[in-house]
């Protein structure tokens, strides 16, 4: 309540005593300045009063509430994913802009490339092989009997004819066969893929790889009818050996033009894309008809023969034949393919190789094989051979990789390797005249017992007292290891790869007898020097490289290595080896009017026969043996090998104007030591495997434990591992692939 002033102006002051009248007076909230302070006042409740009763509004049925979050929900849905299409129609559009931009050139699309050719020819211009595309002209679907491409269909894409170049039904199924096996059980790929894969990419399993293959597969489906694409494709398919087409790989396997082969052989053909290496026919016979059975069957369920045509088929699968082109010659021509890429690089032209290799001795040296194990192949175990002959200065002339190379195309002259026995003891006595020995130096043999390890010569005789002559053309095995520990086994490795060797070698009391696994190309590059006066040599085959227009794009450069022995030295190791042939091992192993020395080799159980015989104009090494490392009856280095050496040498030199061997006159006036001489340290571990003589005892490692098991065989211990570089002649960069591009194609 407010007090105001009365009518007289006088104020007039409020009184506050228990009789005034504002002693009733009071204050509400409202009354107040300022928010009133809620923990002192407290409001006066009144009790409610009552309302009327009102009506409960109606509730909402709980069908209109889940409508509701439904239609919500949904609506989301369909709005985060109208967005998440937009970003991966934006994602898969730069995709393959992005692709696309790293395909071949539009003008590359229009014709499609083929495989280059490989031409090889020997040194008198004559064709020795041919490799890459082989001879065949396209052919038109046509002209081809029905079931030969119904057989690819069934086989690799039954719905050809329905999808647009890509099968995404066919992709699903191979994706959930995939997942099911854990593993790549089936493939998604169409015909049209696989062609856009041939022509125009490389084989790489990448992503972008396989979305240029999509990609291209559409173009071509828009580009080309279903039936162009076919006829494409049946003309450009990859079916091994060297085989692109249906015409090149009929004539290949069959002998006969594409249009005239059977339903079997076309059940084959079709069978050949899924893996062409591993299932052609001429390698591998069973595998190539059990997979033709099998397109068989998916030709039945896909309705283009009936079950009763099927089952004739598989009755009588086709024969292959023996091609022209299985002769020894195509050891050199796998060899030389296996490194093309190293001397030229990537191949994209039909291109001629100028190799070294002379027909004429090649003929003779395959025949010389392949008659002399079809006579005496049974009586002594014998299974296989190989042979390399080349000049002194490392042109080889002719290679025989096996006995038959349509049998097995594994190139023993190249890529076995195997215990070389007596035929590595030249290393071995080189080492002792470098170390001031002479021809003349005498040496006991007698038995010989290094910590139980008791090396004993073939005849199990000793003869006491002989010269270094006598005892390396009689192949004495107790001479070797005496010799070999006198100037140290660490020397003999060096000596050996001085001259060539690239194997590798162990440094062992056992080395003296040949018991490291040398490849016969190398042993008998590394006898070349003491052929042609002590310069090293690179052994190689290809001379040049050319475009089949003559463009040059490869010419073997001279590559001297210098002189790795000493003329005095090569003259006494000639001397000795010639004893070899004249009074030794090799009797046989004579060229009239010639001058020739080699040595014979034998290892453990007859394992491995060896002989490495030159002249002044020809090195060549003859191995027999087996495969499976499997003991010959008896089969010595001076017997089947020298036969072989001397049938082919024979007919090299008839008509040659002899050549003398180096170093004949040269003074035997003792060598100032070339190396520290001095036995090797006791303790180094020693293998005993006869070299040109069996031996017993023998033992696998420890020079010094008695008692040793038997060496274990060449095959089980055989491993493609490489010896330190020596000096002169620095090894290849990485293994056998490295040294026959460093040693045999002059790199």
């Amino acid at each position: 309540m407010a007090l105001g002033k009365k009518k007289g102006g006088a104020r007039r002051e409020p009184r506050f005593d228990p009789v005034s009248p504002l002693s009733n007076l009071k204050l509400s909230l409202q009354d107040r300045i300022g928010p009133p302070d809620e923990k002192l006042i407290k409001p006066k409740v009144e009790a409610p009063k009552k309302k009327p009763e009102a009506k409960p509004a109606p509730r909402k049925s709980a069908k209109k509430k889940s409508r509701g979050h439904i239609g919500t929900a949904l609506y989301r849905m369909i709005y985060w994913g109208a967005v998440a299409g937009i970003w991966a129609v934006i994602g898969l559009v730069g995709v393959l802009i992005y692709v696309g931009a790293h395909l071949p050139a539009i003008q590359s699309l229009e014709i499609p490339k083929r495989p280059p050719t490989i031409q090889i020819v020997g040194m008198d211009g004559s064709v020795l092989a041919t490799r890459g595309e082989m001879v065949g002209s396209n052919v038109a679907l046509k002209e081809l009997p029905p079931y030969l491409p119904q057989a690819f269909i069934a086989i690799e894409d039954r719905r050809f004819y329905d999808h647009f170049g890509i099968d995404p039904a066919g992709i699903a199924r191979a994706l959930v066969a995939n997942i099911m096996h854990r593993g790549v059980s089936q493939g998604g790929s169409t015909l049209t893929q696989q062609l856009a894969k041939n022509l125009f990419l490389t084989q790489e399993r990448t992503i972008q790889r396989k979305l240029q293959e999509l990609e291209l597969a559409l173009w071509l489906e828009r580009k080309h009818s279903k039936n162009e694409i076919l006829e494409l494709y049946l003309n450009r398919v990859y079916f091994g050996s060297g085989a692109y087409g249906v015409e090149a790989a009929a004539q290949k396997y069959f002998g006969k033009p594409a249009k005239n082969v059977t339903l079997a052989e076309a059940a084959m053909l079709a069978g050949l894309v899924k893996s062409p290496s591993r299932l052609a026919p001429n390698r591998n016979p069973e595998g190539a008809a059990s997979r033709a059975k099998t397109v068989l069957m998916a030709m039945t369920e896909a309705g283009f023969i009936t079950s009763a045509k099927a089952q004739v088929a598989s009755a009588h699968p086709s024969a292959t034949v023996q091609p022209q082109g299985a002769g020894t010659i195509n050891y050199v021509a796998d060899w030389i393919g296996e490194v093309l890429d190293d001397l030229v690089g990537q191949i994209d032209q039909d291109i001629v190789v100028q190799t070294s290799i002379d027909p004429k001795l090649q003929a003779v040296a395959e025949a010389a094989i392949i008659d002399e194990l079809a006579a005496k192949s049974v009586k002594f175990n014998v299974t296989q051979g190989a042979l390399v002959a080349m000049t002194p200065d490392g042109a080889v002339r002719a290679m025989i990789g096996g006995r038959n190379y349509s049998d097995s195309q594994f190139n023993r002259a190249v890529t076995a390797k195997r215990q070389p026995g007596s035929a590595f003891k030249p290393f071995v006595y080189l080492t002792a005249i470098e170390a001031g020995l002479t021809p003349d130096t005498t040496r006991q043999d007698a038995p010989l017992d290094i910590k139980g390890w008791r090396p004993e010569n073939y005849t199990h005789e000793y003869l006491g007292a002989v010269t270094l002559s006598q005892a390396l053309a009689q192949s004495l095995n107790t001479v070797a290891v005496r010799l070999g520990l006198e100037v140290g086994p660490a020397n003999v490795v060096r000596t050996a790869h001085r001259l060539g060797i690239a194997s590798k070698l162990e440094a062992n009391a056992s080395i003296a007898l040949g018991t490291s696994e040398v490849t016969l190309t190398e042993l008998v590059g590394a006898y070349a020097p003491f052929a042609n006066g002590g310069l090293g040599v690179t052994p190689h085959v290809v001379e040049q490289i050319k475009t089949a227009d003559g463009r040059l794009l490869y010419a073997r450069k001279d590559d001297p290595l210098g002189q790795v022995v000493d003329a005095r030295a090569v003259a006494m190791m000639n001397t000795m080896m010639q004893e070899t042939i004249t009074s030794g091992t090799a009797r046989k192993a004579d060229i009239p009017g010639w001058t020739v020395a080699g040595k014979t080799g034998t290892s453990q159980d007859f394992r491995d026969a060896w002989f490495i015989g030159f002249t002044g104009r020809l090195v060549t090494g003859v191995w027999l043996g087996n495969d499976d490392n499997a003991p010959t009856k008896k089969a010595t280095g001076g017997g089947l090998p020298v036969e072989v050496w001397t049938r082919f040498m024979r007919a090299a030199h008839q008509g040659q104007t002899p050549v003398p061997l180096p170093g004949a006159g040269v003074s035997w006036s003792p060598m100032a030591p070339a190396m520290a001489q001095g036995s090797a340290p006791r303790g180094e571990g020693g293998v005993v495997s006869d070299a040109g003589n069996t031996n017993s005892g023998a033992p696998q490692s420890g020079y010094g434990a008695p008692n040793y098991p038997p060496a274990q065989s060449a095959a089980a211990t055989r491993t493609p591992a490489r010896a330190p570089a020596a000096p002169v002649r620095p090894e290849a960069a990485s293994g056998l692939d490295g040294w026959l591009v460093d040693r045999l194609f002059g790199r």
